[in-house]
């Protein structure tokens, strides 16, 4: 028996910033030896359709939800069943499932060797619903299939999942509620010391949530002597002692979701504990006084956006030499309080917005309040290309505590501006899917 695992993109086009898609190599952990599987990433390479298989299997966001529908057609025309999983299936399941000979709902780890029993069986059930995850993940990533591939130099490692907080938008909380699961700490520092890297990214939803047990993954890292970025939310800047600790540990660079710079924006996305106790200009300070660069990303159409939001964001960013910075438009994404509320206010341009074929990426998808839709697609848009431009790349290059602390940060400062720089142009305006 042959599993197929693919990663679709969200169209067409070769990706420059693609990582290692993680999941799969936990789905091949949890698939028994004797069954064969191999995976294609369609954001770097071809997928080969006429090479013989016995089920497919997809992980599928909402970007990616368009061109995996396309893909599953063509299995499933050959007669080869089509599983889907991911955070787009386990939102809209319903629009899934008219796609998919099989849908799973919410995280793999309960269902999946479950799965592969009916299939051998020929009971292939048409929706697996997985069960809660325990609050202690017990994981193993195979990540063989990930030899031979174009992926950068850069070891992907997850300790947990979910976020304890509730932002509006998110995704991640529509679909783990509040609830933050994580591995073993032992278990990721075995993990970590077997892949023998020197450059990590956890990509966990929100690295630090619960203090203690923050403190004590740092104090294990420690002694590795990596060099470590991962996404975290700003609280942890509220701790010195958490601070130094993650300068200690070999902690590089954080991303970052500052979100707004309007405390109105903050409230209604429910974020306010963004700034309950920082300003941001006090946070970023205790990072680069610490060594560690700083991605910020803002999102920008809230009710109490202007125009001149746009330009506001852009030099908050430029001022404070952040090392990447992304600019997005406010996008509902389906099973989202967002989503709820826009669709309610009947501000909605595009229902269902990621398999329309008008629809290209970094469009407004609803009407702001105080500006037009175009404008918010424009202004953000603009700030993305101005933000990318070799004299801004130069210009925030050089902080020494920081981006130029020393010859690793030069040079993660340096390749990731130039790899975003091109993302940013090459996915703006893209349609989605594009037909095979």
């Amino acid at each position: 028996m042959k599993i197929t695992f693919i990663r679709p993109n969200m169209n067409a086009r070769k990706a420059s910033d693609a990582l290692q898609p993680l999941v799969f190599a936990l789905l091949a952990g949890l698939t028994p030896p004797d069954i064969e599987t191999t995976l294609y990433d369609d954001r770097i390479e071809d997928i080969p359709f006429d090479e013989p298989t016995d089920l497919v299997a997809m992980t599928v966001e909402t970007f990616s939800a368009k061109r995996a529908y396309d893909i599953a057609a063509r299995y499933r025309k050959r007669g080869v069943p089509v599983v889907m999983g991911g955070f787009h299936p386990t939102l809209v399941p319903k629009e899934a499932a008219q796609h998919a000979t099989t849908i799973v709902v919410g995280d793999a780890e309960s269902i999946w060797p479950q799965l592969i029993a009916d299939f051998q069986q020929g009971r292939l059930q048409p929706t697996y619903r997985a069960t809660a995850l325990p609050s202690s993940l017990n994981i193993f990533f195979d990540r063989r299939m990930f030899e031979g591939k174009s992926y950068p130099p850069l070891s992907l490692v997850q300790w947990g999942r979910g976020c304890p907080h509730q932002c509006e938008f998110c995704s991640i909380h529509a679909m783990y509620d509040t609830y933050q699961y994580q591995r073993p700490i032992d278990d990721v520092i075995t993990e970590v010391e077997a892949l023998d890297s020197q450059w990590l990214f956890f990509v966990d939803d929100n690295l630090f949530a619960y203090t203690k047990q923050f403190t004590r993954l740092l104090e294990a890292l420690k002694p590795l002597h990596l060099h470590w970025s991962c996404q975290i939310s700003l609280e942890v800047s509220y701790d010195k002692t958490l601070m130094t600790l993650l300068e200690q540990s070999g902690c590089q660079a954080v991303l970052i979701g500052f979100e707004s710079l309007q405390l109105s924006n903050l409230r209604q996305m429910n974020k306010l504990w963004n700034v309950s106790k920082l300003d941001y200009a006090t946070a970023i300070k205790r990072f680069y006084d610490h060594g560690i660069m700083v991605c910020g990303t803002f999102v920008l159409g809230y009710d109490d956006d202007t125009p001149d939001s746009f330009e506001q964001c852009f030099d908050f960013a430029l001022t404070h030499k952040l090392f990447l910075s992304n600019f997005n438009p406010l996008t509902p994404f389906p099973g989202t309080p967002l989503y709820r509320r826009l669709q309610q206010e009947g501000r909605l341009i595009r229902e269902n917005w990621w398999l329309d074929e008008h629809y290209q990426y970094g469009q407004a998808v609803f009407h702001p309040k105080q500006m037009s839709a175009e404008e918010l697609e424009q202004g953000c848009f603009d700030a993305r290309r101005r933000f990318n431009t070799r004299a801004s790349i130069l210009q925030r290059a050089f902080h020494l505590k920081a981006n130029m602390r020393n010859w690793r940060n030069a040079v993660f400062h340096c390749a990731a501006n130039m790899i975003n720089r091109k993302e940013v142009l090459r996915k703006q305006g893209a349609f989605l899917g594009e037909h095979f």
